[in-house]
């Protein structure tokens, strides 16, 4: 006969009670009958877990390093139970998200909120990435809902449109520009540009308007974050176009936002897995990401 589950479970009674009566009354059966059990588990062992002193248990060396690792079983079973239990509670269920950056800073916290609100029971993991490690992790199924801007279709993955809204200037509050409701094109001519990374969608597209417009800049700084932009705008050492989350994040105590008066879209889309398992809560983030409208650069101040 091989050790079984239950020689395991009387040793860790004896264990946690101290003695076999204790041990006994904790498993509900009688003391001669966990005494063979336990002799029954020395003898396949082919060692003694105690020694016997004036009728009384003492645990062995072995006994205690035994006792160790059946301690870290018993944990790990204990959390399979637990989660087992939770995934048939729809209201106590974990969202694992992957996201830019920017959107974890911008856009998520207002609708966790709601969603949290709703769901007070659910947890939420925010995993943040830059494509094209995003995209590639979205693809390989590892999350149940990917948050990007500019999406492109990618295998295993459906793509929904979560926000649409224009590109915001930003500019130090004592700036003369700030004066303006709206900044045109022309009003960036000659002013020190802080821009995104020469590798940003966003910075392409912003670079091919001025272009377009042969208006020129003095590029001085550039980075990758758009938060970094902002603190660097606020700085003094430039003017910039963000996108309106990010600027609304950021705006008040030196930095001003204003719409312009040419459109330069901004989209942020969903990225759900096809073959992971549908888990409830993304449409309810789905939902509060689109109840709340993009920020409006007209009502912000310096």
């Amino acid at each position: 006969m091989d050790i079984q589950h239950r020689h395991i479970e009387v040793f860790r009674a004896v264990m946690t009670a101290g003695s076999v009566t204790a041990a006994a009354a904790l498993l509900h059966t009688s003391q001669p009958t966990l005494s063979r059990d336990l002799a029954r588990l020395e003898q396949l062992l082919g060692y003694a877990l105690f020694e016997r002193e004036r009728g009384r248990l003492k645990a062995t060396a072995r006994a205690r390093a035994l006792f160790d690792e059946v301690e870290r079983s018993f944990q790990g079973l204990a959390r399979v139970i637990e989660r087992a239990q939770a995934l048939g509670r729809s209201e106590d269920a974990e969202l694992s998200l992957l996201s830019l950056p920017a959107l974890s800073h911008a856009l998520l916290p207002g609708a966790l909120q709601q969603l949290l609100a709703a769901h007070p029971s659910a947890r939420v993991s925010i995993t943040p990435a830059e494509p094209p490690l995003l995209d590639a992790w979205v693809s390989e199924q590892r999350f149940d809902l990917g948050l990007a801007e500019q999406a492109t279709p990618l295998p295993g993955v459906r793509v929904e449109p979560v926000l649409a809204a224009d590109e915001v200037a930003v500019l130090p509050a004592d700036h003369p520009l700030a004066s303006r409701k709206r900044l045109a094109l022309k009003d960036f001519a000659g002013q020190d540009f802080i821009s995104l990374a020469e590798d940003d969608p966003y910075r392409r597209e912003i670079d091919a308007r001025f272009a377009a417009a042969d208006i020129a800049r003095r590029l001085r700084v550039h980075t990758h974050s758009a938060v970094a932009v902002c603190e660097l705008v606020r700085a003094g050492l430039g003017l910039a176009i963000v996108n309106p989350l990010t600027a609304a994040a950021c705006a008040g105590s030196g930095l001003a936002v204003r719409p312009l008066t040419v459109s330069i879209p901004y989209r942020v889309s969903a990225l759900i897995p096809l073959h992971r398992p549908a888990q409830p809560l993304v449409e309810a983030l789905l939902s509060a990401l689109r109840r709340g409208p993009p920020p409006s650069a007209s009502r912000r101040s310096a």
